[in-house]
This record gives structure tokens, sequence and C-alpha cells, in this order.
């Protein structure tokens, strides 16, 4: 969808272009939320991602998952667009995977229940609808995944009105943004 092409670019170039001293005050704001979050639940079973490139550095969160003794899964990108979900000991034990990503290395698979999933984007709306990558992982992932709290993470800029979306598209549970105010 060619629509959703021009979000990914618009957004890449944007996110890629903030200003790192923001960036950092923002990350920090929004791995204490989700710790709040994950608190005030009291999840056991954390699935994150390893942050890569311009996202949103929620490092220093999943630190003190681990730190805190919650199991902490991360994926690992397959090919066909499918995710293989790994238990993450230590941030220090990665290896890159396709496009760059990063996984646990020598890590075994988690195939259990997520009390909360934290999934990143390039844009959201209003009605918890994202746009991604354009790979389809999240999403294939996602439908599966029908009892865990589900929490979209991005900047301010990257809120629409609007984002187009299709049939495999998933709503989250939540989103988490901070007011552009911050600054």
């Amino acid at each position: 969808m060619q629509e959703k092409k021009d979000i990914r670019i618009r957004m890449l170039k944007r996110r890629a272009q903030l200003n790192p001293y923001k960036k950092q005050i923002y990350d920090n704001v929004i791995c204490k939320q989700l710790w709040e979050t994950i608190s005030k639940i009291n999840a056991k079973v954390v699935h994150a991602y390893i942050p890569l490139g311009s996202e949103i550095n929620i490092s220093p969160l999943i630190q003190k998952l681990l730190d805190n003794k919650i199991t902490v899964v991360v994926p690992k990108t397959l090919k066909q667009r499918k995710l293989q979900n790994l238990i993450l000991n230590s941030l220090d034990e990665l290896e890159t995977g396709i496009a760059g990503t990063q996984h646990p290395a020598n890590s075994i698979e988690f195939d259990g229940n997520y009390d909360l999933i934290v999934v990143p984007g390039l844009a959201f709306d209003k009605n918890r609808y994202r746009v991604g990558y354009g790979g389809g992982y999240y999403d294939g992932f996602l439908v599966n995944q029908p009892n865990a709290l589900k929490i979209g993470i991005f900047y301010p800029f990257q809120e629409m009105e609007h984002v187009p979306t299709e049939p495999h598209d998933q709503q989250f549970s939540d989103i988490y943004c901070f007011s552009a105010d911050l600054f």
C-alpha cells in the first residue's frame, strides 16, 4: 500500500532527525511509564524488542526487568515474516540477524504466555493502529496473543489522526506517547 510506504519514509526521516538530547528524555520517560505499567499489572513475562537505529531505546527498561527477575522475551526475525521468540538473559549476549536486528545468542525459545508485549512503530493513530516497517512480523505474532496487554510506543510526531489499515493489521490495547509540551 503506497500510503503506508510514504508514511514509513516520512517517519523514518523525522525520527532520524530527532535531537539526541530530546530523544534521550523521551526514551527515559517512556521507559518509566512502561515500568509503572509492568509493576501495576504485576507482569512476570514481557515481550520487548532490542532497539535498532533511531527506535525508542528501551534497553534501560530491559535491564531493569532482568534485574528484577522478570522474564524478558525478544524476537528473532526469521524469513517468511515470522518471529522466533527467545528468552533474553543478558543485553551483553546479542548477535545480529536479518536487517541488522539483534537477538539473544544461544538462547532458548519461549513457548508460554505473555503478560505484556511492547512494540515499536513508525506511526500510530488514536484508534490504536500502527504502521510498522512493512514486513508484517508483528501482526502475525500479535494475532496469536489475545490475552496479552499490547502497547505500542512512539514519539509525539509519530501520532496521526488515522493510519491506513488492512485486514491483517492488529489493534493495540494501549499506545504510549508523551506530550510535545515536554520540551
